[in-house]
């Protein structure tokens, strides 16, 4: 990045900083239900976790705090009906517990305690998705992967905290879509498709304001498709795009990313992406 480029991005950091969370997060609710708005949204995969724990309030925190749109999370249930943010079938990886979260009450899941990426523990306890939802509350949109059978819970956790107009729900079972729409109609989808018929019906059924895609079936037919109906597309930049933004290539990183007008990118390294951004006028 040359040093114009770098001083437009720090000019466009200022510029969001300087603003009032209040008023970055009308920004961010206007873009989301704009499809064709020049702005490029980004969300952070299990939240900002550079630093910081996946899945953790930190993390959650510090994606706030960096300017993040999305914070993408994952939900299971307890045996005593609390939902709780894990992405796996089992603690093992993520905590100094062991076994099936959804085995454990809350009170024993909180005796375990969070691991970094490279296995190193720290303080931070298993969050419940009620208190993450009351910290994202009015300042950073919500994806919620959901990892669990028993959805009451999330659905109800979400109208307690009222935060449905800025929380939407992503899964390819189109059946556990609906079942959240019954129990509550204001809620905001995320349907995975993997091809064009399977788009197709999404927007048909759901009327989304987003299609999740991937870059097998990533073609200039499909996002007219979707973005004519008013509708974003997001893709991961997930595996090999963030690798390259490791290694200092980020703009053949998001030029393969955009390059069919997704405007929406799940990513692992979202402070760069969201630098880079911003030095191309794509998030200001």
């Amino acid at each position: 990045m040359n040093n114009k480029s770098k001083l437009l991005a720090l000019s466009a950091l200022l510029l969001l900083l300087s603003l009032a969370p209040d008023s970055r997060f009308k920004t961010t609710l206007t873009n989301f239900h704009d499809a064709n708005a020049k702005y490029i949204m980004v969300a952070a995969h299990r939240s900002a976790h550079n630093g910081h724990p996946e899945n953790s309030i930190s993390a959650l925190k510090h994606a706030i705090e960096i300017g993040v749109d999305i914070a993408e999370l994952d939900v299971k249930v307890t045996k005593d009906s609390v939902v709780v943010l894990m992405h796996d079938g089992k603690i093992d990886r993520t905590t100094n517990g062991k076994g099936n979260p959804e085995n454990y009450t809350l009170a024993e899941l909180k005796k375990f305690r969070l691991k970094m990426d490279d296995g190193t523990l720290t303080n931070e306890t298993i969050p419940t998705f009620e208190d993450f939802l009351n910290i994202a509350k009015g300042k950073i949109m919500v994806d919620i992967d959901i990892k669990t059978s028993h959805l009451k819970p999330v659905v109800d956790a979400v109208k307690r905290t009222k935060t449905q107009d800025q929380v939407f729900y992503f899964d390819n079972d189109y059946d556990a879509l609906k079942k959240v729409r019954s129990m509550d109609k204001t809620s905001l989808f995320m349907p995975r498709a993997y091809n064009y018929k399977m788009a197709d019906s999404a927007l048909k059924i759901f009327s989304p304001k987003v299609i999740h895609i991937d870059e097998t079936y990533y073609t200039p037919e499909l996002t007219k498709l979707i973005r004519g109906k008013n509708a974003r597309i997001w893709i991961n930049a997930l595996g090999e795009p963030d690798d390259l933004i490791r290694k200092g290539e980020i703009e053949k990183a998001i030029d393969q990313i955009l390059k069919y007008r997704a405007n929406i990118i799940q990513t692992d390294e979202p402070e760069k992406v969201l630098e880079y951004l911003r030095s191309k006028g794509l998030h200001n």
